[in-house]
């Protein structure tokens, strides 16, 4: 039989007061005091912290704290990585983001859903679906990005925009929901 922690990272319904669940998100609320207690000249000490709580970072990572998750070591996180202030990651399952993402203050990401059956709902059972995030994606300040979503490469998520289905790559989106507003072209202009 599965535990309850395999049971979410599979993305199965699973509970969340699960004893061991509870200790390594309590493990997780201690990091993430730690971290938003700190000061912006304490790299080194910021640095052990969240090489502690994610899963993985890359070189050249930015965070500014305040930041809050649920586990951390779900979180895969590229290259030339920037969260601003008040960041939010809901990963009780996977949560990857490409190399040279940029997300503005207040972005939220949530990997953890609840069943829209509400008997289910009431069971206190919840699951997650993973988010992942391509390279050279920009998501602009108070952004949600929902369960099971995936933003293509190059794209730019609106400010303020509730992301409920995946954003293609080379995309500018925005609303709630979001939708494409129009495609981006980068290619440098020929003079």
């Amino acid at each position: 039989m599965k535990s309850e922690k395999e049971k979410m990272l599979a993305g199965e319904l699973y509970l969340a007061s699960d004893e061991t669940l509870a200790k390594e998100r309590t493990h997780a609320r201690r990091l993430l005091k730690v971290l938003n207690d700190s000061f912006p000249d304490e790299h080194h000490k910021r640095k052990e912290i969240l090489t502690e709580l994610f899963g993985k970072i890359g070189n050249d990572f930015g965070l500014e704290p305040p930041f809050f998750c649920d586990y951390g070591y779900n979180i895969q996180i590229g290259d030339q990585v920037f969260f601003n202030f008040n960041c939010v990651i809901l990963d009780v399952t996977p949560v990857t983001i490409g190399d040279r993402c940029l997300f503005g203050p207040g972005v939220h990401i949530y990997a953890a859903t609840h069943p829209v059956n509400a008997e289910v709902r009431g069971s206190l059972q919840e699951f997650g679906k993973p988010v992942h995030i391509e390279n050279d994606v920009w998501v602009g300040g108070g952004a949600i990005v929902c369960p099971g979503v995936t933003i293509g490469a190059r794209s730019i998520i609106a400010a303020g925009a509730v992301v409920t289905k995946d954003i293609p790559a080379d995309v500018l989106a925005g609303g709630n929901p979001a939708r494409i507003i129009k495609s981006i072209d980068e290619r440098p202009k020929e003079t």
